[in-house]
């Protein structure tokens, strides 16, 4: 990838007509707290009603397969696998293989006796890559070790994606980061919970944050909320597709399951100006901080 300071001049008119389309979905769901083989079976029907829609990328909730709220690290321990043998994965990898789409959704992963919350890759060819959530919300930290990969980037044949998980992105270092790295799209399953007098389906900003983060980062975003309540935790929904011009799909109801579908245009990633004077990447005071904000790239997965 260039460098982002000495990127040249493009004009909208040298990508008119380069277009990459693909079509994108992000899956609201409802899991059951505990109950695996109900969450991947309701995933799995949702996951082909997406594929009937023409979808070929399709985003799942953070913690989808087993619900959000533990009790305790034994519990977390009976829900979590390994990645990608275990039998969620495995699933997902068969509709994959069958269908020839893309998946992306969050799970427990079990690795050396530790565990993550995480989200895998998956691909008509299997196994792509995982990314471990790298800001712990709230009890998370109880039970989960926070994220040591990095921000991976994964080359595919449509486009460069990279994965965030939810409370990433109300640090601005996780989609900057991103987006300098050359990913065109981050897919973002997620758990947006309500928080009295801060965010209601009212109220919300979670969706907001994520609009923001593509705007500024010239990237798009597939956020896949989950929704209900679960250990009186109870989750917003609104999930929403969001590119460097706004919301394309979404946000969606707060309530009731839903597939969110949207056909983007990866190149439009790849054009970084505002106008021809102002660029996202090339205008920043990298004099004054550091390139990738004391980020060190742990490298991309192919």
């Amino acid at each position: 990838m260039p460098d982002a300071n000495n990127v040249g001049r493009y004009s909208k008119e040298r990508i008119k007509g380069k277009e990459s389309l693909i079509k994108v979905a992000a899956i609201q769901t409802e899991p059951r707290m505990g109950d695996k083989e109900y969450n991947v079976r309701r995933q799995i029907e949702m996951i082909k009603d997406a594929m009937d829609q023409g979808a070929l990328l399709i985003v799942l909730p953070e913690l989808g397969n087993t619900g959000y709220v533990f009790n305790s690290r034994h519990e977390v321990s009976e829900m979590a696998e390994e990645i990608p043998g275990g039998t969620t994965c495995q699933s997902w990898a068969k509709i994959c293989e069958d269908h020839g789409v893309y998946i992306c959704g969050g799970l427990v992963e079990r690795h050396n006796g530790m565990y993550f919350n995480s989200a895998a890759l998956l691909g008509p060819k299997g196994f792509i890559g995982k990314y471990r959530k790298t800001h712990l919300w709230d009890e998370e930290k109880l039970y989960f070790e926070p994220g040591d990969l990095g921000f991976p980037v994964f080359d595919l044949a449509f486009g460069r994606f990279g994965i965030m998980i939810c409370y990433d992105a109300w640090f601005p270092e996780a989609p900057r980061i991103l987006a300098l790295q050359g990913v065109d799209v981050i897919c973002d399953p997620t758990a947006w919970v309500t928080l009295d007098d801060v965010e209601t389906p009212e109220k919300p900003l979670s969706p907001y944050v994520h609009l923001a983060g593509a705007h500024i980062n010239g990237v798009f975003m597939i956020c896949a909320d989950r929704i209900g309540s679960e250990r009186g935790c109870k989750f917003l929904g609104m999930s929403c597709i969001a590119g460097p011009n706004g919301f394309i799909s979404g946000p969606a109801s707060p309530d009731r399951e839903e597939i969110l579908t949207a056909e983007i245009n990866v190149v439009q990633a790849r054009y970084k100006n505002w106008t021809e004077l102002s660029h996202k990447f090339a205008d920043r005071r990298t004099d004054l901080y550091d390139k990738f904000l004391g980020h060190n790239p742990v490298g991309r997965n192919h």
